[in-house]
Formats: structure tokens, sequence, C-alpha cells
């Protein structure tokens, strides 16, 4: 009981309780010890258990189109599950071991039933997890911050710039110039939370910085450890409520880089002992922003942030093209129609169809790798406008080797830093290849509408799975809304491609400003086309069928299918029963027959779905025309 009881005076959550509450508390704990991989509790379970853990680190994650989304890392003194103990709901998450670990076990019943018998511990220990909860809530959501969520407890610290003093929310890890930022750039309601990736890039870029500086002796190495710290919390997905600056903003990217300073200086300075504000002992400009501009950082981060978003396109994308040539092989023997300009052309298989769409799926991801490697190389130690000043000359090369080995990419210096700073024509490529990829699903999507159009009155050669009713009128109708959906999201991404083009032509001299909106509009288009990839794989591709008899009768009524007699009949002839064919209803076929033109044999050889749906070798002696 005394390992428990310190263990919960350790955590944030318990730290400050009265010793009745802890006693009473650590009556009710267990240990716990869990293999790494193993699960604490799983999204959808029923809430039974808050976690302390003691040794070892845990992930949370979300699961978002077939993939886990990861959300934080925590590790010894840090709680997991604490709503357990308020009330009885659901898990809206998963929380796994990525290492073994031990944590101290608080079950809901027994924690409960022993605050059961003393009424001012249990208004102590519930009103103190109701309140973390709280504070986590109130910095954790990716929807609108701002000051009146911040201001909340009604505390505030004063802090000043060279505009003057403002009182900041004192629960706040942002500071002054992230305030006014918010008052100025109330503009897209999207903070800088909801990119995740963009933050941890951020947080990465001044980690690799304070490795840097220690290294070339300019940080002092207590402060330099915890800025290191500081930065590592934020890149295992903590404190990203706090960066809650308008991601759309003036300024060129200033305003998200103080964000950052602000959030890990205030967060290094508790690591230290100190409180936030007290900049004296780590200052956002003077430490965190140590050999640095915005005009590295921002870029920089950006770039390593779309590397690490595109992982879970190109995830999303290659389950798509499996689910597409898995098709493919199950509609192999499905014949059909081919239709081009919307009319009548060759025979071909159902199968062909998807594995063509298989095959240009990935293709698109072999563009999205190709161009992303623009992206790996950075400006960083360039400072201001790539002259470097302010930065040690040893420094460039020493942050971008501690960048390698934090991010895992493969990063290198830009050759001429002067030219890197202003230049975004990497941003417009990508983007172009990011709409690419959407044009081109977007028109996969029209056909799977066009495939599915009826299902009595279209042309209904595939069921797509039915998701939800499609009309509040009209009884029994089902829609296509998956592709529409997509459809939709692809509109979006052909605009946000143009935002950026338009943004990275109007880059003037040393520095291109506008590259918040570039961010902004890249991060969307990243965001939403991993989404719309995953739920059309899920929610569509992976249910379609076949309706093979439909597909059948369409080839044997189409006049298209005169085509495969060509090369026997000739092209006048064949046009002759074609027009025959138009005008009488009568089926190709059915002519051929009539006229003598061919036996049912040969006819069967010609119009077998072999010889209609692939190439063969012809000679002189097909020609009977």
């Amino acid at each position: 009981m005394d390992k428990a009881r310190e263990t919960l005076s350790g955590c944030e959550l318990f730290a400050g309780l009265s010793a009745d509450a802890l006693e009473l508390l650590a009556g009710a704990a267990a240990s716990r010890g869990v293999s790494t991989g193993a699960t604490l509790f799983g999204e959808g379970s029923p809430r039974q258990a808050c976690y302390v853990i003691v040794e070892g680190q845990a992930e949370i994650f979300r699961t978002r189109g077939g993939e886990p989304e990861p959300l934080a890392v925590f590790g010894p003194g840090d709680a997991l599950g604490e709503g357990a103990l308020l009330h009885e709901s659901l898990h809206t998450a998963t929380a796994r071991a990525l290492t073994d670990l031990t944590a101290v076990e608080l079950g809901r019943e027994a924690v409960r039933g022993r605050l059961a018998t003393n009424g001012g511990a249990a208004v102590e220990v519930l009103s103190r997890v109701a309140l973390f909860i709280n504070r986590r809530l109130s910095y954790a959501s990716s929807g609108p911050v701002g000051r009146d969520k911040a201001y909340g407890s009604g505390a505030t610290r004063t802090e000043r710039d060279m505009l003057g003093e403002r009182e900041v929310p004192a629960e706040a890890l942002f500071g002054v110039q992230t305030l006014r930022a918010v008052e100025n750039f109330p503009i897209s309601g999207v903070h800088l939370s909801h990119f995740p990736t963009l933050v941890r890039a951020l947080a990465m870029v001044k980690q690799a910085a304070a490795r840097a500086n220690l290294q070339l002796g300019l940080l002092d190495p207590h402060v330099a450890s915890a800025i290191d710290r500081a930065s590592q919390e934020i890149v295992d997905g903590h404190h990203h409520g706090h960066f809650v600056v308008d991601a759309v903003q003036g300024g060129a990217g200033t305003s998200t880089n103080m964000n950052a300073n602000e959030v890990i200086a205030n967060r290094a300075l508790e690591l230290m002992g100190a409180a936030r504000g007290e900049y004296t002992y780590c200052h956002p400009n003077n430490h965190v922003n140590l050999s640095q501009s915005t005009n590295d950082v921002y870029p920089s981060a950006i770039r390593i942030a779309a590397v690490f978003s595109l992982r879970a396109l190109v995830t999303a994308l290659d389950k798509l093209r499996a689910e597409l040539a898995a098709k493919g092989e199950e509609f192999q023997d499905v014949v059909k129609m081919g239709r081009t300009q919307l009319q009548d052309a060759v025979p071909m298989t159902l199968g062909q169809e998807f594995t063509a769409f298989a095959v240009t799926t990935g293709e698109d991801i072999a563009r999205l790798g190709e161009t992303a490697r623009l992206f790996l190389e950075l400006n960083m130690g360039g400072t201001a406008i790539g002259t470097g000043i302010n930065a040690d000359p040893r420094y460039p090369q020493l942050v971008i080797e501690h960048l390698r080995r934090i991010t895992g990419l493969d990063v290198v210096l830009a050759e001429n830093l002067v030219e890197a700073t202003p230049d975004t024509g990497a941003f417009v490529m990508f983007s172009g290849v990011l709409k690419r990829t959407a044009v081109k699903l977007s028109k996969m999507c029209n056909d799977l509408r066009l495939l599915s159009s009826g299902p009595r009155c279209g042309l209904a050669e595939i069921n797509l799975p039915p998701v939800q009713p499609g009309s509040s009128i009209m009884p029994g109708k089902v829609n296509p809304v998956i592709p529409e959906v997509v459809n939709q999201v692809a509109f979006q991404v052909v605009g946000n491609d143009l935002t950026i083009t338009m943004a990275a032509e109007a880059g003037q001299l040393q520095l291109n400003v506008m590259e918040p909106v570039i961010a902004f509009n890249l991060f969307q288009s990243l965001q939403m086309l991993t989404a719309a990839v995953s739920t059309l794989t899920s929610r569509c591709i992976r249910g379609i069928t076949a309706n093979a008899e439909r597909c059948r009768e369409m080839v044997d009524r189409s006049i298209g299918l005169v085509t495969a007699v060509v090369p026997v009949l000739g092209y006048e002839k064949a046009s002759e029963i074609a027009q025959e064919a138009l005008e009488s209803g009568r089926s190709v076929r059915e002519i051929i027959l009539a006229r003598g033109l061919l036996s049912a044999d040969d006819l069967d050889e010609l119009l077998s779905p072999g010889a209609m749906t692939r190439s063969r070798p012809l000679g002189r002696s097909d020609r009977r025309s």
C-alpha cells in the first residue's frame, strides 16, 4: 500500500490530495503488469478502471478508417482512463503498451466503494478528477479554444512584450505573443492543433535546435534538457491544445513559431521547477528560438509534417489499391460492355475495369512518393533570409544531423539557403500531384456512380453497398453517398491547389509571406483525401457486387458487339449489320445467322468472352468479306 500511495501522490492527477483521500485510493489500488503490444483498455469497451503508469510507456490511439490514429504517448506518473472514476461509459480510444509496463490499477467499483465511507474524501477525489478532465479537454480539442476557454478559471499572469503588458490565462502554456495572435487572426476557426503532424514537426525542429545549440555550448545544459523534454512531450502528443493560433495568419508564420516557442518555454520552466512566465530561466526567444528564425523553422516544419502526413494517405491509397485489385480478380469472368463517350464500344470484363482502377491508384502512390522527396531539403540555419545571421556557422549542418535522427527522415541541408528560404516550388509540385490523385479518384467515383445507376432504370452493372436511406420523401431510395463525398473532397483539393499556386506566386524578394495559407490548404488536402480514401475503401469498394446477368444481357443486346466480327466480315459488312440491328431491334447474332454469313460455331468462337475481351493474332485467312 505504501508503494501505491507514493505512486499516486506523485501523479499529476492526485498530487496534493489529503492523506485521508490518498489512503482510500491506495486501499483500492492493485498492481498490473502489461506486456508490449497488449492493451490496457480498448475503444468501445466499458470504462472500468483508472491506471497510473509506474514504469514503461503506453500509447493512446483512435481508429479512423480502419487505421490507428496516434493521439498521445504516456509515461511514468501519467494517468489514463480517469473518466472511469466519474461515470460508466465507453472508452473513445485504445490504450496499448509501447513497452513492458507496470501500472497502478484503480478499479471503478473498488474506488467508489471506499470513497462511500468518507464523504469529504469522495468530494476531494471526484472534484480533482472532474477538474483534471475539464482542463485536459479545454486544451485538447481541435475546435476553437480562444480566450473563453483559456480564461475559464479566471486566474491570469502578467506577461509583457514590445507592445506592453497583457494578462495571460494562468493555465495556458502559451504566452503574450500567442495571445495577441489569437486576437488578431480570428480567420478560419481552424487552429494549429487541428494539424497534429505540424505541431509535432514544430516540436521536432525545436528539439533538434536545442541539441545543436547544446553541442555548440550556446545553451546551458539544464535549460537545453528542459527544452528537449518539453519538445518530446509535444512530439508524444501532449499539450497540443495550447497551440491556439489560427492556421491562416499574417506574418509569414511568426505567430505559429512564437506559439511553439512559448508553449515549449513554459513547459520547460515547469520541468525546471519554475513558474510559467518566469522567462529569466527559459525564454521563448533567447533560448527556445536560439539560432533560429520563423523563416527557417516554419517552412522546415511544414515540409517534415507533409512527409509524415503523406504516410497516412499512402497507407489508405495502398489499401484502396488492394481492394480494387481483389475486385478485379473477383469479377474477371463477368463480361460487360465497355463504353466510350457514353456510347457502346466493345466488350470487356468487369474485372479488367476494376484492375485498371487498381493500377492507376498504384501510379498515384508512386508519383506522390517521388514528389515528396523534394520536402527533404531544408533551409535550417538560414535564419531570416538565408544568410545565417545570428547562427553559428557550424549550426546548420549540426541541426540537420539532429533532425535526421529525431525524425527518422533523410533530410539534407539546402545547397543555397538564400535561394531555399523564399522558394515554395516544392509545395506547388506536391499539391499538383495531390490534385492529380484527387481528380483520378473523382473520375473513378463518377464511374462507380454510373455503373451502379438504377436499380431498375440505369446501367445497374454493379451494386454499391447500401449505407443509409437515400431520401426523406422517396421510400426505398439508396444513393451512392460514398462516391459522392469523395467527389466533393476532390473538388476541395482542386481549389486548395489553386490557392497554393497563387500563394507561391505571391512571394516577394527574400521571403514568401503567404506560407501559412499554403500550409493550411496543403494539410487540409492531405487530411481530407486520407479520410475520403479510407471511407471509399471500407464503406464502398469492399462491399461492391456484380450483376453478372445484367452485364451479359447488355452485351448480347449491344450493337457494339459487331466489332468482334470485323476481322472476319470486314468493316462495311459489319456496318450493314449494325445499321440493320439498330433499325430492326434484332440482335447482331440473330442477323448474322439469318444472313448465313457465319456458322453458329464460328460465331460462338468470335463472340466468346476470350475473343471479345483480349487481343489475339489475326491473319489474312480471317478476312472473308
